[in-house]
């Protein structure tokens, strides 16, 4: 009766503004991984140079550390992701994630300057990460049209970078205020802020439990799930991207040193980077819907190869800054987001989450790999030749993962 009084092209208006719209979960997850995120990136800001010049540990060393920060706990993300499937509550797991990554940052300051313990804070921390994230992202999809998939994980990522953003300017402020040298201050900090991310996700979160009977999630189907169509393709060049990806750090300090920055800016350059994304990951995740998801994708992968090339190019200085931070915020912002989009249309509904997590263990044990092998590298040959055979890596990696991603789209489609 109402829609009969209304005229046709208000109806299309009203529908056109939903259809901009995503949904207030995506918006609140949006928010607790806005919090999580001012947290971990004081610590990660902060944590190189930590590290490197604070503790003097070699290239070697530090990659084994920072592949440690992404890869070690991979296997933790399975298991959050299937006990999020299996038992529908994906907002507790994810709960306990954040918690855990939260009391890891006590973990760091009672640590000291042993790299035993930090590293084992280290893994506590991304332990967190591993158990939330699938969860996290399976209820983004699950509170979104699979048509609008993309601008829901760009708008959720837009607000992990507003977080990144944030983060690291908090970390020089607490440097300003307690002393360069007080890491412990800025640790403890970022325990009190993570510590409200929890509270904000108990609030104001809601779960999604689809109508399939938990009996329906089980180990076999699980096992099987490489077996559906498209998981094994995606999986394979998740992995095989994520083997190219050498890390934030080891970008930064090679900045760092060809751009001549002092070492009170070093934190400043993942603001850079995280303004990029945060302006372009929403954009790009609209046109990953329009254009293809796997086109944009790629496209930030070649950003990427452009990002080590410019690190042994003859630009120094600001002009070198400027742009490996513009590049490296859009490498960012066309394939983290993205990547779950694509792979929210290919898994199947019940182990939404535990494939999630399938695909980020690949790129997180791929990354503990890379992480090593350019450390190693840069050790043995210098930066300058470890960034080189970086680049030719994800040239090579493009062009298989292309292919792939082709055979994927046929295998969804038939």
């Amino acid at each position: 009766m109402y829609l009969s009084t209304v005229s046709r092209p208000e109806v299309t208006e009203v529908l056109g503004r939903r259809k901009w719209r995503v949904s207030g979960n995506v918006v609140a997850l949006g928010a607790v991984s806005l919090i999580t995120d001012i947290s971990s990136e004081m610590v990660t800001a902060v944590l190189p140079l930590y590290l490197v010049v604070g503790l003097s540990l070699s290239p070697l060393a530090y990659g084994a550390i920072d592949g440690l920060y992404t890869g070690a706990t991979a296997l933790l993300r399975l298991v959050g992701g299937y006990v999020a499937d299996r038992t529908r509550r994906r907002k507790t797991v994810a709960g306990l994630g954040y918690g855990l990554a939260a009391i890891a940052k006590l973990g760091l300051i009672a640590a000291g300057n042993s790299a035993a313990a930090i590293g084992a804070a280290i893994t506590a921390d991304r332990a967190g990460k591993g158990l939330r994230t699938g969860p996290r992202d399976a209820l983004i999809t699950l509170s979104t049209p699979q048509d609008q998939l993309g601008r829901a994980f760009g708008v959720h990522r837009s607000m992990d970078a507003m977080g990144a953003f944030i983060g690291p300017l908090v970390a020089v402020g607490v440097l300003a205020w307690a002393g360069s040298q007080e890491f412990d201050a800025v640790f403890f900090v970022s325990f009190l802020i993570a510590a409200f991310g929890v509270v904000v996700l108990v609030l104001f979160v809601r779960d999604r439990r689809e109508d399939v009977p938990p009996k329906a999630v089980n180990l076999r189907a699980a096992a099987g799930l490489l077996r559906h169509k498209g998981v094994g393709g995606l999986l394979l060049a998740a992995s095989l991207l994520g083997l190219v990806v050498v890390g934030d750090g080891f970008v930064y300090l090679l900045l760092q040193k060809r751009g001549d920055l002092s070492m009170g800016w070093f934190p400043l350059l993942a603001v850079g980077t995280s303004l990029v994304y945060l302006l372009l990951a929403t954009p790009l995740g609209v046109l990953a819907d329009k254009i293809g998801r796997a086109k944009v994708m790629l496209g930030g992968y070649s950003a990427l190869a452009l990002v080590y090339l410019a690190l042994v190019s003859t630009l120094e200085g600001l002009p070198l800054i400027i742009l490996v931070l513009v590049l490296y915020g859009v490498f960012y912002a066309a394939t983290d987001g993205v990547l779950m989009a694509l792979a929210g249309r290919i898994l199947p509904e019940s182990l939404r989450a535990t494939g999630m997590a399938l695909v980020q263990t690949g790129q997180a044990l791929a990354y503990l790999g890379s992480s090593v092998l350019f450390g190693l590298s840069w050790q043995l040959w210098g930066p300058n030749a470890a960034c080189v055979a970086a680049a030719v890596a994800v040239v090579v990696a493009i062009v298989v993962t292309a292919l792939i991603f082709a055979r994927v789209n046929r295998s969804v489609q038939s």
